[in-house]
């Protein structure tokens, strides 16, 4: 693929490339009455023994199997690389310095620019690096990141020189863009790769893409624009049986199947072609139950659905860990960022398989033979508490890191934030 020099500088230049062409199991509410039914039955004995000593229940984080980062919030970062009037945070900022700070990092991929927030952090934390390269299969996004970045090396008054680049591409294709940046750079491996899965604010914000719940706007949900399927495609062609499936399983929508059958009732009469219309069929579907927050949240998991499908957001995840591992060097770690269970399920068992973890280890901390959790080896990485050891590499995060509290009263769109750490033998 060509390149476009964008400007010369020095030390620094930056080159932009052009984009190229084209199981429904038993409910959650009943597991819990037969879960307590069969506690009951089994500690009937000892309930009156029980009863008499005091509990401590366990903490929230510990139930969610998550570690609240004990990083101190730094408002000055936040200040510096936030832009809440542009609709840009970038989100756990100072836990993704962590994740890199103790690296020689001469290479960098930026996967998911956004508006460019932790690439400029990174940059400006690094002057060593070398080579930087940014993402993102959203050109309108690219083109507010490519601003950012031309503005922060302009600047730059490092005495190395630094190459950057930036493409309009999936992440999946990071080995074609690699290679195409320079043939020798899949062979060395890159330091440092980050994925931050989230949706930019900017795209979330613009009711055009149809992106939010909140606001009408076209039936889209394209992250690519150049893609051919729209949400509106599916939810007034697909098959009523794929409709189904996808709440279920992409949204993991209890009420799927009523849902399913309005959206088919709805397109046979005069269809479903705005983010109101499909609205309205979610805040009637849903009643009164839960009032309006209840079906916000409905609608919310409905969005997700239709997004993930239209963008075939998890194999698309899947491929993109696995292509980023083998870009990786000795060493060279990738940070995930992800925002929902089913992305986060997929990163964790990735991480697990990429490494090659023996198997018959799970959550509870059980080990088989052939693993071993590792105290953290440095003082300076205390936000790495647990060490999962396999034979191609260490997930340095054996639970999630989630957001500090003050960082979720700031930008309370990264409450479901979770961040995982893999680092390559």
């Amino acid at each position: 693929m060509a390149t476009r020099r964008l400007f010369a500088l020095r030390p620094a230049r930056l080159l932009s490339l052009p984009p190229s062409a084209p199981r429904c199991r038993q409910g959650p509410a009943q597991h819990r009455r037969g879960l307590a039914a069969s506690t009951l039955i089994k500690g009937s004995k000892k309930k009156q023994k029980e009863t008499s000593k005091p509990t401590t229940p366990p903490s929230p984080d510990r139930l969610k199997k998550r570690t609240r980062s004990g990083a101190k919030f730094d408002r000055g970062l936040y200040r510096r690389y936030a832009d809440p009037a542009r609709g840009h945070v970038p989100v756990m900022l100072g836990e993704v310095l962590d994740a890199f700070g103790t690296l020689h990092l001469r290479s960098f991929v930026d996967c998911t620019l956004g508006a460019a927030g932790h690439s400029a952090a990174i940059i400006e934390a690094h002057r060593e690096l070398e080579l930087y390269v940014g993402m993102d299969v959203d050109p309108a996004v690219h083109d507010e990141a490519l601003a950012r970045i031309e503005r922060l090396l302009a600047e730059d008054s490092r005495g190395s020189s630094l190459e950057a680049y930036t493409h309009v591409r999936n992440f999946k294709y990071i080995k074609s863009v690699l290679g195409g940046v320079d043939e020798n750079l899949l062979d060395v491996g890159v330091d440092g790769i980050l994925m931050d899965l989230g949706m930019s604010s900017m795209q979330v914000d613009d009711s055009g893409r149809g992106f939010s719940v909140l606001s009408d706007g076209p039936l889209d949900m394209r992250m690519n624009p150049q893609a051919s399927l729209t949400a509106e495609d599916i939810l007034n062609s697909w098959p009523e049986s794929e409709v189904g499936k996808i709440l279920r399983d992409y949204g993991e929508e209890s009420n799927w199947h009523f849902l399913q059958k309005q959206i088919v009732k709805a397109r046979a009469s005069v269809g479903l072609h705005s983010t109101s219309d499909l609205v309205d069929l979610v805040r009637r579907a849903s009643g009164r139950s839960g009032g309006r927050e209840g079906w916000i949240k409905t609608a919310s998991r409905v969005f997700q659905a239709l997004r993930i499908a239209v963008n075939d957001e998890l194999q698309t995840l899947e491929d993109a860990l696995y292509a980023c591992f083998d870009c990786l060097s000795s060493g060279g770690r990738l940070v995930v960022i992800s925002f929902h269970s089913l992305e986060d399920r997929i990163v964790k068992q990735t991480f697990l398989d990429m490494i090659e973890k023996p198997k018959g280890d799970d959550d509870k901390g059980e080990i088989s033979s052939g693993l071993s959790l590792l105290a953290t080896e440095s003082e300076a990485e205390t936000w790495s508490k647990n060490r999962v050891q396999g034979r191609q590499g260490i997930v340095l995060t054996k639970r999630p890191i989630t957001p500090t509290e003050e960082e979720e009263k700031l930008n309370h769109r990264c409450r479901s934030a979770k961040l995982r750490v893999l680092q390559k033998i």
